[in-house]
């Protein structure tokens, strides 16, 4: 599995990204005007009433008198109404850009998460790296005991050597081979933990052939000038800018609103006795309704206020990330420098330990050095093999770090 490999498989099956990109298309469709309010609204009515009633009308004229029991009579209404709104203090223009915020906001908190996935991956990927190569340093190491106790081996076989040396040599041959079984089991650790990563089984078989290469050119001026392009930054500004359009909509509470309405309706009632026998009436219709809010216990002032302070703590909240990723980038760029700078040396003293395992095994071998010189040797060799492989995790590490706050990972 490649590094690639890890951050596909990581972006498609990330289920922190499939709810970011849920809560995208959900603002996405949101952000129409419509839901803001600013197209019309067309309702149809309909009411059909059947009744059963009994009459008893008395008039002046005595003949036109009528008395009866179970009356049948209908009324029927229908009409269909359309209406637009036509002022309301701008209220559907702040809303409308509101929500066009809301979207660009939730595709920044997109990219985000996105930016924080692959660093996450690339972070496990190369402590995988990391341990594998401990893990041959290991090795090495192991080579070399296995050649020291076949030295010996010889010199006992010749007489110049006693049993205490070779069993010696032994256990710090099982020495070894136990810290390569303890490694192993590091390595399969890290591996599942990347594989929980990019959510894979946890025992799916995977093979990593990859090594730690750092970028050395990471500027400190070149981030600081990014750090403003961070998708959490740019949706902190958005922050500000949707509190302040809610500040707009709720002031517009305050304000007349105006609509047209526009329409047709139809009204029959039927009766088989009484007054009227049939009533109709049907047309068209057109007006505005105006509504002036006067008073309503200054509830939409003290909204106003609150969402006046809303923005304010918007804004406090983005200066205080800003002022966090500074001196994130800051400290990050500190131990990334400083990491390069002991990478120089600690290079030279791999090589040294190598060879110095190197010429005090060819001394021991003729005899020249004890079995103390070689243990002390491999140890050398092993903490220098450790320590250069950390510090080049280090190192990348924060390369990293730097460029997902300047939003520059690829990969």
């Amino acid at each position: 599995m490649s590094l690639t490999d890890a951050i596909n498989t990581a972006l498609k099956n990330s289920y922190d990204i499939r709810l970011a990109r849920n809560s995208l298309e959900i603002s996405s469709i949101n952000n129409y005007i419509g839901v803001a309010g600013g197209l019309p609204v067309i309702t149809a009515t309909g009411n059909d009433n059947e009744q059963v009633t009994s009459i008893n009308q008395k008039f002046a004229d005595a003949a036109r008198d009528t008395k009866r029991d179970n009356v049948g009579s209908n009324n029927l209404t229908a009409g269909v109404t359309g209406s637009i709104l036509l002022y309301n203090g701008s209220r559907v223009v702040a809303t409308k850009k509101r929500l066009e915020q809301l979207q660009q906001q939730n595709q920044q908190l997109l990219n985000a998460q996105i930016q924080g996935t692959i660093a996450a991956v690339m972070t496990k990927y190369y402590d995988v790296v990391r341990q594998q190569t401990y893990l041959k340093t290991i090795f090495q190491s192991i080579d070399v005991s296995k050649k020291r106790l076949e030295i010996l081996q010889v010199r006992k076989d010749i007489g110049l050597s006693n049993n205490a040396d070779i069993l010696q040599a032994q256990l710090d041959l099982n020495a070894l081979t136990q810290s390569q079984q303890s490694q192993e089991l590091v390595i399969s650790q890290a591996k599942t933990d990347l594989l929980n990563l990019i959510f894979m089984k946890p025992d799916s078989p995977i093979a990593i052939n990859d090594t730690i290469v750092v970028d050395k050119a990471v500027n400190l001026d070149s981030v600081r000038n990014r750090l403003n392009m961070h998708p959490l930054l740019l949706a902190a500004n958005q922050q500000i800018q949707i509190n302040e359009l809610i500040e707009k909509e709720t002031a517009a509470l305050r304000y007349p609103t105006v609509r047209g309405t526009t329409g047709y309706n139809f009204t029959s009632s039927k009766s088989a006795a009484g007054f009227s026998l049939l009533n109709q009436s049907y047309g068209p219709f057109v007006g505005i309704n105006l509504s002036v809010p006067i008073y309503n216990g200054n509830i939409s002032k003290r909204q106003q206020q609150v969402a006046a302070i809303n923005t304010r703590n918007a804004a406090i909240q983005r200066d205080n990330l800003v002022l966090d990723y500074e001196t994130g980038v800051v400290r990050t760029y500190q131990s990334y420098a400083n990491t390069l700078s002991q990478l120089q040396t600690e290079q030279k003293n791999y090589t040294l330990s190598t060879q110095l395992l190197d010429l005090v095994l060819q001394k021991f071998q003729l005899g020249q050095a004890t079995i103390i010189d070689v243990k002390q040797a491999q140890q050398s060799f092993e903490n220098e093999g450790y320590r250069l492989v950390n510090l080049n995790y280090a190192a990348k590490i924060a390369e990293i770090e730097l460029k997902r706050l300047a939003n520059q990972l690829a990969f």
